[in-house]
């Protein structure tokens, strides 16, 4: 470790230090519209009810992150493992003890909040699990986490990992420290030759390329038939229908330009069906297109706790304007209602996001033009010609107005990149031996 990271591990720590109140008030801030944000707080502190010693320990900081995850997670837990998971976000939690519940009943799998970034909350932690080893979801660059494995022997790895062409412009940058950080892993498995090779410009040991997790995802039946049940029982059968996917704080406007640019273009009108991407903007986006003067049918408040086939509830007299997704852990659900999917953040700096669930139920993909962070696999779909970007509102109308699938273009993309956790398996007993130095 240089001398230049040792001084910013200090000043680092002594960060988080005097700044754990400004922490602790923002997680009580954040516990008012979401009540597990300030719930099981002594975990942010590295103390757990429960142990795993000898676990796998796979972290995955949010929703996006645990759901890429979960094929990884289960094939862990098929060959016998116990696995403890670390998570940052409300939404990740859930998603990981719904997916995992009965995992975590009979006591071999854990989810938990991941300690914060001092070197006394690691301690706790590794002493509690011991893991065996890590595998961080795609590029979540924590300093002492890096470092406190690497004190208690333990091989850290990079996993599903990607360095977008932004992200290495900024770390690129004096003094390059999060490079540095990164140098301090186990090693990575990364999305494709391209990451590969960017990983290891800056130095990062041990890269074996083993694709993209989430075409691995399981697709649940259910919310599928759900979905198709309930494009009939909302009555668009025979209309159009555009599911905007995991929209993001300030992309709103461009989505309402485009609903009104479909709306006014004559003929029968689009079914919208619009999911949020965090369930603390249900209620906002709700108000946002009531105010805009759309007809808003709220999933949650329409068809109950659980979906069901046939649907009982009672049908709309009219077709809204918009099938609000107000709901956690049913993207297939809105998915299979779609004949063409809008996915969100890429019309923000932050970027796209996961393109790969709407093309796992054959339906073709549009985004704004931010796509660093999804650059595996957009590139390739859009070469492929299953998926496209845009660059504003007005595009954006005139590519989903003429939007269809094409299933044959989207299964061959589609099994050109399947596999992803067989190949991780089976590279990970060389990078072990080699993390380990055998």
């Amino acid at each position: 470790m240089s001398v230049r990271m040792r001084l910013f591990l200090g000043l680092w720590s002594f960060l988080w230090t005097v700044g754990m109140p400004f922490v602790l008030l923002y997680l009580r801030r954040r516990g008012r519209k979401d009540e597990l944000y300030a719930a099981h707080l002594d975990e942010r502190f590295g103390r757990y009810d429960q142990t795993l010693p000898g676990a796998v320990w796979v972290h995955a900081v949010s929703l996006g992150e645990m759901r890429s995850a979960v094929p990884l997670i289960r094939a862990l837990l098929d060959r016998g493992e116990r696995v403890v998971v670390t998570l940052f976000t409300p939404a990740g939690r859930r998603e990981a003890e719904r997916v995992f519940a009965a995992d975590i009943d009979t006591g071999r799998l854990a989810a938990v909040w991941v300690p914060f970034e001092t070197g006394a909350a690691y301690r706790r932690f590794l002493d509690a699990f011991r893991p065996q080893y890590g595998l961080v979801m795609e590029i979540e660059i924590w300093p002492r986490m890096v470092q406190a494995a690497r004190a208690a022997g333990v091989p850290l790895f990079m996993c599903n990992a990607q360095y977008p062409t932004k992200s290495i412009a900024r770390d690129s940058r004096w003094p390059r420290l999060r490079q540095e950080v990164m140098r301090g892993f186990a090693g990575a498995f990364v999305k494709s030759d391209l990451q590969a090779e960017r990983f290891a410009a800056i130095g990062v040991p041990n890269i074996h390329v083993t694709g993209e997790l989430r075409f691995d995802q399981p697709i649940p039946p259910v919310l599928l038939d759900a979905g198709r049940a309930a494009r009939d029982w909302i009555g668009a059968r025979d209309r159009r229908v555009i599911t905007i996917a995991s929209a993001v704080e300030g992309e709103d406007p461009v989505y309402l330009d485009m609903i009104r640019a479909l709306r006014d273009g004559g003929g029968v009108p689009p079914l919208f069906i619009y999911v949020p991407r965090r369930p603390e903007r249900f209620d906002e986006v709700a108000g946002f297109l009531e105010a805009a003067g759309l007809s808003v049918l709220r999933r949650s408040r329409a068809l109950g706790e659980t979906l069901g086939v046939p649907i009982d509830a009672p049908a709309p007299v009219a077709v809204p304007d918009i099938f609000l997704g107000d709901s956690l852990g049913e993207m297939y659900f809105y998915l299979a209602m779609a004949d063409a999917v809008v996915v969100g953040g890429g019309f923000t700096p932050h970027g796209a996001h996961n393109i790969i669930e709407p093309l796992a139920v054959g339906k073709p993909v549009v985004t704004g033009p931010e796509v660093g962070t999804i650059e595996y696999p957009f590139v390739e779909a859009e070469a492929a010609g299953v998926a496209w970007r845009v660059r504003d509102a007005a595009d954006l109308a005139g590519a989903v107005r003429g939007l269809s699938p094409d299933t044959q273009a989207i299964e061959r993309f589609l099994a050109d990149h399947a596999g992803g956790v067989r190949r991780l398996l089976a590279a990970l007993p060389d990078a072990l031996a080699t993390a380990r130095g055998a």
